[in-house]
Formats: C-alpha cells, sequence, structure tokens
C-alpha cells in the first residue's frame, strides 16, 4: 500500500510524553477536554488540558500504543505538562514518562488532495506502518499525517511506503497557510480559552463528555455564545512583525500578532473591534507591515 505524500519535517519541536497503567484512560478523562473513550489503536484525538477556570494550559494529539497512550506535544513545555498532570495523580495506576530518546515525531503532507490509505479518510484515524503510528491529523486532514516512531523505522517508511522520496519542507509554513494555531505560541497560557481558539472546528473538545478540569466555563460560552475575541489566519504585507505586536486601525487597537513565518501569521482579534473596522473598510497595522485576517474554509465565518 502506497503513500503519495509529497512533503515531510521532523518536528523537532514536539515531544511524546506516555501515560500508562490501569487508571490511564480514565485519568486521561477526567484532566481532558476531548472524549478519551474514543482513543483506540485505530483512532487518534486532540485535546487539551485547562484550568479550573476554563484557560488554556497545553495542547495535544493523543493516540495509542499497546498499553501507553502517548501525547504529542510541545518539547520545550513537556515537562511543564507532566508536572501539572502529575498533581492530580494522587493514588491512581498512572505512570507518566518522556519518551524523548526513542520517539520522534514527523509530518507528511501535499500541497492538494489527500493520499488515502486509510479505508476511511476521516481525522484521527490511525493505523501503523512500518513500526510507525501513522495518524491522519485529527484536528484537519488538510494537515496532513502525523508520524510517531523510532528514527530508523520513520527512514524505513519514507524508504518501504513512498513511491518517492519526500522533500524536506517547511511544516510551520505549510500550518500556517491551513490557519492552524502552534500550541502555546499562538494560544495564550492562561488566558486564552477554547472556543475563541477554535478547538471546536478543530475537533478538540467534547461537550457530550463527563466532567473535567475547566468544564464549566467551556460548556457556559458553547451555550450562551460568549465569545468575544477569536484566532484567525493573517496574511502580512511588508516587514514581518514580531510575535505580540499589536494590530491597530485609525480608532486603536483590535488583535495582536500570534506566530509568523514570512507572509503568514496568527492573530487575535477581538470580534466587536474588527466588525466595525471591516464596515469602514479599515486598513490594520502592525508595525510596518499590512494585515489582512483570512477567514481558512474551514472556520464558520458566522462564528468568527
Amino acid at each position: 500500500m502506497k503513500i503519495n505524500m509529497t512533503s515531510y519535517s521532523i518536528l523537532e519541536d514536539r515531544e511524546i510524553l506516555a501515560i500508562s497503567g490501569t487508571d490511564a484512560r480514565s485519568f486521561l478523562q477526567a484532566m481532558i477536554s476531548n472524549d478519551a473513550s474514543k482513543i483506540a489503536p485505530e483512532v487518534s484525538i486532540y485535546a487539551a488540558m485547562l484550568t479550573p477556570q476554563g484557560k488554556f494550559l497545553h495542547d495535544f494529539i493523543i493516540s495509542q500504543n499497546e498499553d501507553s497512550f502517548l501525547l504529542d506535544t510541545e518539547k520545550r513545555r513537556v515537562s511543564e505538562l507532566a508536572k501539572n498532570l502529575n498533581l492530580f495523580r494522587l493514588g491512581s495506576d498512572v505512570r507518566i514518562s518522556t519518551k524523548a530518546d526513542r520517539l520522534l515525531v514527523a509530518a507528511l503532507w501535499q500541497k492538494k488532495g489527500l493520499p488515502i490509505f486509510h479505508n476511511s479518510p476521516k481525522p484521527g484515524n490511525t493505523e501503523q506502518i512500518s513500526n510507525c503510528s501513522v495518524i491522519l491529523d485529527p484536528r484537519l486532514t488538510a494537515l496532513g499525517y502525523r508520524i510517531i516512531g523510532a528514527p530508523k523505522d520513520i527512514k524505513k517508511l519514507w524508504s518501504n511506503k513512498l513511491p518517492t522520496a519526500p522533500t524536506k519542507s517547511n511544516y510551520d509554513i505549510h500550518r500556517l497557510k491551513v490557519g492552524v494555531p502552534d500550541g502555546s505560541r499562538d494560544i495564550q497560557v492562561n488566558k486564552s480559552f477554547l472556543l475563541e481558539s477554535n478547538f471546536e472546528e478543530l475537533n478538540g473538545v467534547a461537550f457530550d463528555k463527563g466532567c473535567y478540569i475547566g468544564q464549566e466555563n467551556t460548556a457556559r460560552q458553547k451555550h450562551r455564545g460568549t465569545i468575544r475575541r477569536r484566532l484567525i489566519k493573517v496574511h502580512i504585507s511588508g516587514p514581518t512583525p514580531n510575535e505580540g505586536e499589536i494590530i491597530t486601525w485609525e480608532n486603536g487597537e483590535i488583535g495582536q500578532i500570534r506566530s509568523v513565518n514570512n507572509t503568514c501569521g496568527m492573530a487575535t482579534v477581538r470580534l466587536d473591534r474588527w466588525a466595525e473596522a471591516k464596515a469602514q473598510n479599515a486598513k490594520f497595522c502592525a508595525g510596518l507591515a499590512t494585515i489582512t485576517p483570512v477567514i481558512p474554509e474551514w472556520l464558520d465565518y458566522k462564528k468568527a
């Protein structure tokens, strides 16, 4: 079975945190925004860990490998995630450990179309190929595949399952063009809420599961429609602004630049101020750059 992909990247800013033990699934179910009961060897999910007030702490893609749940998360914050999870472990049979010495995370994608190696190309579909977990990104299929495996097995996957050698490319530019956030680079820790960070559209929150930390405020925002900000894609013309640069128009601020890469970026915007500025065909700026907000096809414009 061949996977006709064109681009790849070893995601050196990602690391695997493993959670195992007889209570691992129930432990995760009480910790995360998505439904841990759906995780299986053939199904992976996207989820977040929140504060009790429903504010963002960490996000991750969770897959299952034998008796462990593997959390694909930010490398620079993996120790912090382990510490936050350990606070709630108490007397549960749960073991938390990093797999940095054994497992890498890679991405495979192409510009147009989605090569199908699953019978049903649904986000989160997972298959074991060449001793690697090959995951159709549970957020959006346009992102392509996440690959988790030992370095030698990932190389074997490249040579044995791809019709031609993939081209090493910049995944950061790819995900920015799709308009998907990159963890705490885009989603502000202890400040951002899930729904303003597009977790509902990115399959990262379950409203029909039981309680989890931060669930009450997340559900309240969903049912009351009290989203005041949105994380959106932006196009940049001119000098690339710094991450954190304020976006302005003639009547003041409307938001803040988050992650950027050349002409692509993400930004948080105040919806009321953005609506006012759009009604006047206003120009948006961040430093010396002109900023053009872009609504991706997958994001419901009426909610933004």
